[in-house]
């Protein structure tokens, strides 16, 4: 008896075995017999949640652990005058340029390695923010045509920047709308459970026409890695683990984050939308007048002197 019941339980483990194969033989072939019936989707046609897709919401901040929130600020004639070149102008950085967690200074840099960082940390904010406006109804005037028009004028920092009226800098460059940014925290924060990045901008969207504020906004991010356990060795091992949050890779999301809200704070032109979709391609390039070549000469050496012209 024993032995009949040894056979039987070894015939129905190998019976088992093979129906595992022969399932997932049939979970191939139904995949196969359903792809062939997908239909060729066409393009163009409405998109859902521009407006809120990728926004967070308040159950985002407490899932995260992120306390901060974008705070905008639209003209009320936005929908009616609505931006259409935009030149985002270079960011300032509010901070020092060090590597920077709990307020202390890590990095050993001497002042032509703050500046740079300082440069680099705010163009990482810049990129974001033009990206996300790129990627909607306006016309963004390339950065790197843009940075080399400023400089050869010898506008090379916030100053010089802030100086020039928002009229001379539109026709300068090309552009109907100027973005100013403003970077104004770039640190980390480390409490051993407790590990984040806290990123925060400011923008300003001015019109070139009369400069008037278009659009304002000041947004942060805490990218933050939350480890609450008890037990003395989880303790030692969450803390080190919590370091991960540090890495590179982490920081970029941040600033991606912080650009991807500013811009959705910015609500669709419709107007912008009407006219595009309604023009041929080699008319929705807009016309902002005389050349942009002729507004602002290049600024000459100190101690130069030009030459009279005969």
């Amino acid at each position: 008896m024993e032995e009949r019941h040894v056979i039987r339980g070894f015939v129905k483990r190998e019976s088992s075995r093979r129906q595992v194969p022969l399932l997932f033989l049939l979970l191939v072939l139904l995949e196969g017999c359903a792809s062939t019936q997908r239909e060729s989707r066409p393009f163009f046609l409405k998109e859902h949640e521009l407006e809120t897709h990728g926004r967070k919401t308040w159950f985002d901040h407490v899932v995260e652990t992120d306390p901060s929130d974008a705070e905008c600020v639209v003209a009320s004639d936005y929908q009616a005058r609505p931006p259409r070149r935009i030149a985002v102008l270079p960011f300032a950085d509010k901070g020092t340029g060090d590597y920077v967690i709990n307020g202390i200074p890590l990095s050993l840099r001497d002042e032509e390695e703050r500046a740079r960082w300082s440069w680099t940390h705010a163009n990482r904010l810049r990129r974001a923010v033009a990206g996300g406006l790129g990627a909607r109804e306006f016309f963004i005037v390339p950065l790197l045509v843009m940075d080399e028009a400023l400089a050869e004028r010898g506008i090379t920092d916030s100053d010089k920047l802030n100086a020039i009226p928002p009229a001379e800098l539109g026709r300068l460059l090309g552009a109907d709308t100027l973005v100013y940014g403003e970077l104004i925290d770039y640190k980390a924060y480390y409490a051993f459970l407790v590990a984040a990045w806290r990123v925060s901008a400011r923008v300003r969207m001015v019109s070139t026409e009369d400069g008037h504020e278009i659009f304002s906004c000041t947004d942060g991010r805490y990218d933050v890695s939350l480890s609450p356990v008890i037990d003395p060795i989880d303790i030692v091992i969450q803390s080190l683990l919590s370091l991960l949050k540090f890495r590179d890779v982490s920081l970029a999301r941040g600033e991606y984050e912080v650009g991807r809200e500013i811009v959705l704070g910015l609500p669709i032109a419709e107007r912008n939308i009407t006219e595009l979709s309604s023009k041929p391609p080699q008319e929705t390039e807009p016309d902002l007048g005389a050349s942009s070549s002729e507004a602002i000469p290049p600024q000459e050496p100190e101690g130069s002197t030009r030459a009279a012209a005969p």
